[in-house]
């Protein structure tokens, strides 16, 4: 996917997820324009994926699949963590996690966890500075009951990573390929700052053994600054074309989600029923400003120049409303028959003002329904075979160049595979084939500006491995053959494959700990990733070559103190991770290697 570090980023199933919408704690925390609610890893507990469209529980659903970051929580025990690290450009990080009871009854219990970063990235004038800190707060009176308070506010200052020419291609080969260091913009001018932060409650009670309710419920709020001028063309066999992009952009999201749970077995029959009412509310308010910048000589360049904002091409509130009412059965029939089926019904109502001229003011109102279904057969002897159809349903933020409203995108798969996890071995496999399908795909367009295309399928075989090996040795392997296709859009495109999506992925995971003698505790890992071929425009004239990556990592623990020495990219491979029609392309990240000293009680 590249390396954008104004979002968070991921891939799954061929589609990009995590730059569209991320949940965190079940909700959605959908990327608004340029609003991305990036979420820093120290403050969660753990990382959820799901597969395949999940709309029927979580509405506003990528087709590839979903992300949940789950967020640290209060604890019933103390724990007193700590962290200091030190990497490479010079980045240092400390970071602090306590927590435990409040009171001797236990009724209440607390969280605080605080993050400070100092640092760079290996480009030139770059910074890479976040504070975080989130505390939390749980009221539980009884075993049945229980509320829990999350917070937290994230403060990001950093310099926006930036596309290349490319030698042999934009400009003559016998210059040399730029250096990942290479700076493309103006040190007075370039930058990323973004505040955001939210708070939101967790209530649960169960009422008897048969029936729960739940409501979760968050507010965020980001505001975000952004400067860049970024390559876009060569003026001759030296010179680059710079456009200045500013955007000044304020982004609110409001969610809650009502669920009731209902559980109970009738004779060979083991239920449960889930039903819910949710509604989430999207805003953004915010002008964009874009235009020619100063030519800058790549084999000379000179940083002093003066940057003045370019001119307001788009000032524009844009409000999208989304409620949704869905249920979902799930039934184990004799322990071997797993039976799923589930419905939604979504409405959204999508308004767009723009303050610059109000005959581009638009409002749109959509619904659809979505639904799932599945079955499966757990064998005795570990096997699961199942099959699998679902649907997903998201909105879109942004307009065409014509100034309508982008439609919102549905997704469809078919899904087959097995998983298998014996009794007698420590681990699993699981291969699966599926068939999945986007309408209305946002793609890049140039400049600042995006289109929607039509229609586009991802046909896959996907095998994933888990084990313990022997004693202190475990594995984790992964590979994805993927085809896919354009199948509806502009006469030239159909039949190609659409930007960015590499045919091939696997990786390997192996990590070897030492349980006994004098060098109990010490642990390291090594692992291969290989990210195949892709194209970076839908016309498959930009080829972006496959790379492979070497990571490793070394650790020693001993009486609640942890030192970790962690490298990615360890052979220091350079490669393109992402190219764009007459955008060039952007570097993947070099060698980078990070120390740390952490201590856990």
């Amino acid at each position: 996917m590249g390396v954008d570090n104004r979002f968070d980023q991921c891939l799954i199933r061929g589609f990009d997820i995590c730059t569209a919408v991320i949940y965190r704690d079940g909700l959605p925390q959908k990327v608004i324009d340029f609003s991305g609610f990036k979420i820093e890893p120290y403050g969660l507990e753990r990382v959820e994926v799901l597969k395949g469209p999940a709309s029927v529980l979580y509405g506003e659903n990528e087709a590839g699949g979903m992300v949940n970051a789950v967020s640290k929580r209060p604890t019933d025990k103390p724990i007193y963590d700590g962290f200091l690290s030190y990497g490479s450009f010079d980045t240092v990080e400390a970071g602090l996690d306590v927590g435990g009871p409040v009171d001797d009854a236990g009724v209440w219990s607390y969280r605080l966890t605080g993050l400070v970063r100092n640092g760079s990235t290996e480009t030139d004038y770059s910074r890479n500075d976040r504070v975080f800190v989130a505390p939390a707060l749980t009221w539980q009176p009884d075993a049945q009951t229980s509320l829990t308070i999350l917070a937290n506010y994230q403060w990001d200052r950093l310099a926006p990573n930036a596309f290349l020419p490319v030698a042999g291609q934009d400009y003559p080969a016998e210059h040399g390929k730029l250096p990942r260091s290479f700076f493309t913009g103006s040190p007075d001018f370039d930058r990323f700052d973004a505040n955001h932060g939210s708070i939101g409650y967790q209530f649960s009670h169960e009422f008897n053994e048969s029936w729960t309710v739940r409501q979760n419920l968050r507010y965020s709020h980001e505001d975000t600054d952004y400067r860049q001028l970024y390559y876009s063309g060569m003026v001759d066999d030296r010179t680059m074309a710079r456009t200045a992009f500013t955007v000044d952009e304020t982004a609110s999201i409001f969610s809650v989600d009502n669920q009731a749970e209902y559980q109970q077995s009738f004779g060979a029959v083991e239920n449960k029923l889930l039903v819910g009412l949710d509604y989430n509310r999207f805003s953004v308010d915010g002008q964009n400003g874009y235009g020619a910048g100063p030519d800058l000589d790549i084999l000379n360049p000179d940083y002093t120049t003066s940057i003045s904002n370019p001119p307001i091409y788009l000032d524009r509130a844009q409000t999208i409303g989304q409620a949704g009412l869905y249920a979902q059965n799930q039934a184990k029939v004799a322990d071997h028959w797993l039976l799923t089926l589930g419905g939604r019904q979504s409405w959204v109502d999508n308004s767009y003002v723009d303050h610059l001229n109000s005959a581009g003011d638009s409002r749109q109102k959509d619904h659809a329904f979505t639904s799932n279904v599945g079955i499966g057969y757990l064998f005795d002897n570990g096997l699961t075979p199942y099959a699998s159809y679902a649907e997903s349903f998201t909105t879109n933020v942004g307009q065409t160049q014509s100034g309508e409203a982008f439609r919102p995108s549905l997704g469809k798969q078919y899904e087959v595979g097995v998983k298998y996890e014996p009794s007698f071995f420590p681990g699993f496999i699981t291969a699966s084939l599926f068939d999945l399908r986007k309408t209305n795909v946002v793609t890049y367009a140039g400049g600042p500006f995006q289109v929607q295309t039509g229609e586009v399928r991802h046909r896959s075989l996907e095998i994933e491995a888990n084990a313990d090996l022997v004693s202190g040795l475990s594995m984790t392997a992964a590979y994805t053959y993927l085809d896919a296709e354009i199948i509806s859009d502009a006469p030239e495109v159909i039949g190609n494959r659409p930007s960015l999506v590499p045919e091939h992925q696997a990786s390997i995971w192996t990590n070897y700990e030492i349980g006994a003698g004098r060098l109990e505790g010490l642990s390291f890992g090594a692992g291969v990733r290989y990210i195949g071929a892709s194209f970076g425009d839908n016309a498959n004239t930009i080829d972006v070559p496959g790379y492979t990556l070497v990571d490793a990592a070394l650790r020693y623990k001993k009486n609640g103190w942890q030192a970790a020495l962690n490298v990615f990219n360890l052979l220091d491979k350079t490669y393109y991770s992402t190219c764009y029609p007459g955008a060039g392309c952007i570097y993947g990240e070099g060698r980078t290697v990070k120390g740390s000293l952490s201590m856990k009680f």
